[in-house]
């Protein structure tokens, strides 16, 4: 029988320190996750984390603008604000993000999480990631390294101070319908009653049995 998959280390929306000291690496789809929210500027200034995003992943977005996509502009705004910036690996982080997108093992990832692993690995930062499997393959091959997910900023006390408990669902809400943002399964009781079961029921990305709860 095959051991149970680790669950990565994980820096939760209660643990989470927001100050400048904390160095959060954002995967493209984290941005995605937060563009939709349609408030990231208030959500970055409230938790004063210094938010990164490598190279690799800010490719990622651009190649999206030829689907319509404006999540590079989008972040690109979020540069000019400071409240954001763009880093480059290095050696160290070269080596991981090689060992994850080698196509000859299993545990393989897309460009943009590959190097946004490798760059949380050089620096001793946090990862910030979304993805099931992503999240799999730092428990398993990074113990060490610290996972939080879009779902923990959301609801961090300090976005909630900062917009208020209606607006926080509103970001909630646009993240899961307009990115379909993942949840992990620690965060659904709480995002489900943030929301509302009505409104939980129109969320695909949300498993089907956090959507049939309206039903109850």
């Amino acid at each position: 029988m095959e051991p149970s998959p680790r669950k990565a280390k994980q820096m939760t929306s209660s643990n989470l320190r927001a100050d400048s000291q904390t160095v959060l690496v954002a995967d493209a789809s984290v941005v995605i996750n937060l563009n939709a929210t349609l408030c990231a500027a208030e959500i970055l200034r409230a938790l004063s984390v210094r938010l990164v995003v490598t190279d690799n992943a800010c490719v990622e977005l651009s190649a999206g603008a030829r689907n319509g996509h404006r999540d590079a502009e989008a972040l690109e705004i979020l540069f000019g604000l400071g409240l954001a910036h763009q880093v480059t690996l290095l050696d160290a982080g070269l080596k991981v993000y090689e060992s994850l997108i080698d196509g000859t093992t299993l545990a393989t990832l897309d460009d943009g999480e590959a190097a946004t692993i490798g760059y949380a690995v050089q620096t001793g930062s946090a990862a910030l990631i979304d993805e099931r499997k992503a999240r799999s393959i730092c428990a398993n091959s990074f113990p060490a390294l610290v996972v939080v997910s879009t779902v923990d900023l959301l609801l961090h006390d300090h976005v909630v101070a900062k917009l208020g408990s209606a607006r926080q669902a509103e970001a909630l809400m646009n993240a899961l319908t307009g990115a379909r943002m993942r949840v992990p399964p620690e965060h659904l009781t709480a995002v489900t009653k943030m929301i509302g079961t009505e409104r939980a029921a129109m969320c695909f990305s949300l498993p089907l049995s956090a959507r049939r709860s309206s039903d109850r």
